[in-house]
């Protein structure tokens, strides 16, 4: 019995180091090579380079939509660069909006290499880029975040006052998620990442969207009910149809429509 426990526990502990060297490369999908640039969009931009706290250089762009006054934070997911967000940019920018979209360390033409904290200290230069630089005010700012972005901008939303926080297609915790779909190793893996959306979004105290897909099949539509129960009203939740990464495009054109009259509600 001895041996047995032994082997065991020495078993969970190899497991444990595997898995947790294996998290990042589970949790990250960045691409380097930037294919394309608003220019070929039709729209003009702004190639950005800004710092963060711990000396990182971030790439970024500025999509100015001409009489606008706000301007919306871009959060994307965890996977590629902010080459392969174009629909994204276009509608924000058909609804009137300036786009500030940037790449976290690690992604497209940013130094550095993606992690948590690193994440959040990206997010924190982009604020500070525009509301240093650029001189927005937070209540000209609206932060955005799709899938892990998600996280990010909850995140950010927890420590700044902006006009509002719109959350798409992303998790409540990385607990959460790993129960949801890896029920047997969440209970014996150490989870290197913690990613808590509903911890963050309950100390924001402004007005906040909540949009999620029935369909997504790779974050549980329960995740996105989770962090719209967690968030304090004024808040509102938009159910789409479709896949995680389509999803925005197959709900058009009530998508954009739910989003206009969010915009002028607030």
């Amino acid at each position: 019995m001895a041996s047995l426990l032994t082997t065991i526990i020495v078993g969970v502990l190899l497991l444990n180091g595997l898995m947790y060297l294996q998290q990042k490369h589970m949790i990250f999908f960045p691409i380097k090579e930037v294919s394309q640039t608003p220019a070929q969009w039709g729209l003009d931009h702004e190639e950005v380079v800004f710092t963060t706290a711990d000396d990182i250089e971030l790439h970024g762009w500025y999509i100015a939509a001409p009489g606008s006054e706000q301007v919306l934070l871009f959060f994307h997911g965890n996977a590629g660069n902010i080459s392969h967000r174009r629909e994204s940019i276009e509608i924000f920018h058909r609804l009137g909006l300036n786009v500030f979209i940037i790449d976290y360390r690690g992604y497209g033409k940013s130094q550095g290499s993606p992690d948590e904290s690193g994440l959040y200290k990206d997010a924190a230069a982009a604020w500070q880029y525009l509301t240093e630089t650029r001189g927005y005010s937070g209540e000209q700012i609206l932060i955005f975040g799709r899938s892990l972005g998600g996280v990010v901008a909850a995140k950010l939303a927890s420590e700044v006052d902006a006009r509002g926080l719109i959350l798409e297609s992303t998790l409540s915790s990385a607990r959460d998620f790993a129960q949801d779909v890896f029920k047997i190793l969440s209970r014996v893996v150490v989870m290197r990442y913690d990613f808590n959306t509903s911890d963050y979004i309950q100390r924001v105290d402004y007005p906040v969207v909540v949009l999620h897909s029935p369909e997504d099949e790779i974050m549980p539509f329960h995740l996105g009910e989770n962090v719209y129960r967690a968030a304090n009203p004024p808040k509102k939740f938009i159910r789409m149809r479709g896949d995680h990464n389509s999803g925005f495009l197959l709900s058009q054109p009530q998508y954009e429509q739910q989003l206009a009259q969010w915009l002028k509600s607030i």
